[in-house]
């Protein structure tokens, strides 16, 4: 436990990390994988570059210091991280190592300004704070292995088949190389693929959701191939899946992931509202509804630039067809001739229309899909009334906010 004297202090810098958070987290990235570039193998380069995870690790920071004496009230986002470093393999011997970078970071972003108390205090406080998250990690650990068809670590999983679902997302059906069984998972959850790609420096893992129901003989991700625009840099992972990858090729999977995930216990009706390829882990709870004959009113609907971009709509429509209290509906952002038909709704999502497809608000909502997108969405059941509490939603990367995010409706190709 801490001394009041340490939280009064942690809760003093407060305001300084208001103003130099993402400077201090900038600083102690350069600083960690200067003195540790073994570490380049575990993070995501592409976010670094982004300054996703900076602004991620600043956002985690500051809301300890906000709440360093009531830890259990970010115990969620707690366990949100938790479930990334356990399916990236995180050790509890790397915590010493952050921790030593964050507080050199700390002391040269801000200089004098740092005393020794200060310095101490924070050693104090991310040492608290590194045993909640071992502890809990240790516990997702031991699950993840001991469960049936579990595993430590990484494993060996063969391309059983790669099929096209868009001009950009493509399926990698994936069966485990030994023959044995794989664990379940619970829809909405990811998995990591650790990948060591020709003429690449450092190995590369990335998290993709599961995109159809537990309980099948395989694993199925449907990856969105990251091409090249002005702003940034093409995704490296996502272009080799798509070009290089082959059926019969073999994959290294953690075992599945994350607390963004369908409550199986709830009865009341589910709303999935997906953008882009965030209709991956709406697919997969559309599915174990379906597959476990739930009597649930379902209503999932998908934005998408136009039907060129828009995958695994046949699936999804064969399932709504088989389950009595299931719909459908399509919003097309830039619909072509082709798509005459075949969608519902030109344009972004709007709250009238959510109104007049969605029977009534006493639901629990879903959604995911480029940060935009979830912000408008997420505007628009506030606006309509829904409980924050019935509003839950996935972040593909580092966790964000939605309400630093653009409110502009935004649909990815």
């Amino acid at each position: 436990m801490l001394s009041e004297k340490t939280i009064g202090i942690i809760k003093s810098t407060v305001p300084v990390l208001e103003v130099h958070g993402t400077a201090i987290t900038k600083r102690f990235y350069q600083l960690l994988f200067t003195s540790h570039p073994e570490l380049m193998n575990v993070f995501n380069h592409a976010n670094q570059r982004q300054g996703k995870q900076q602004t991620a690790l600043a956002n985690a920071v500051l809301a300890a210091a906000k709440y360093i004496d009531k830890l259990e009230t970010i115990l969620p986002a707690v366990k949100q991280i938790a479930h990334k470093h356990r399916s990236l393999g995180i050790t509890a011997d790397q915590y010493p190592i952050v921790g030593q970078n964050l507080l050199q970071a700390i002391k040269e972003v801000l200089g004098d300004a740092v005393t020794d108390d200060i310095l101490n205090a924070w050693a104090d406080a991310y040492g608290v704070i590194a045993s909640v998250f071992i502890g809990v990690e240790a516990e997702m650990y031991k699950e993840a292995e001991e469960q049936h068809g579990g595993w430590a670590g990484y494993r060996e999983f063969r391309v059983e088949r790669k099929v096209e679902e868009s001009s950009v997302i493509t399926s990698f059906y994936l069966v485990p190389q030994d023959g044995g069984a794989i664990a379940s998972f619970v829809p909405g959850q990811y998995v990591s693929v650790r990948m060591d790609i020709p003429g690449e420096k450092n190995t590369h893992i990335r998290q993709y959701s599961l995109s159809d129901a537990p309980g099948k003989p395989y694993y199925r991700i449907s990856v969105k191939r990251e091409d090249l625009p002005a702003e940034k840099p093409a995704g490296v992972v996502s272009v080799y899946l798509h070009q290089q990858v082959k059926e019969g090729d073999v994959l290294w999977l953690s075992a599945p992931a994350g607390d963004f995930t369908l409550d199986l216990k709830d009865s009341r009706p589910v709303v999935l509202i997906s953008g882009g390829v965030g209709l991956t882990p709406m697919v997969s709870m559309l599915n174990t509804l379906a597959d476990t004959k739930s009597d649930r009113q379902v209503t999932f609907i998908h934005a998408a630039q136009n039907g060129e971009y828009h995958a695994l709509k046949q699936q999804v429509e064969k399932t709504v067809e088989q389950a009595p209290k299931a719909t459908a509906h399509w919003c097309y952002a830039q619909p072509t001739a082709q798509d005459a038909g075949a969608f519902h709704k030109e344009g972004y999502i709007d709250l009238p229309w959510l109104q007049e497809i969605i029977p009534s608000k006493d639901a629990v909502f879903y959604f995911c899909g480029p940060t935009p997108f979830m912000a408008h969405i997420n505007r628009l059941l506030l606006e309509w009334g829904v409980p924050a509490a019935d509003i839950h939603f996935e972040f593909f990367g580092p966790s964000g906010s939605l309400n630093e995010a653009s409110e502009k409706a935004a649909v990815t190709k």
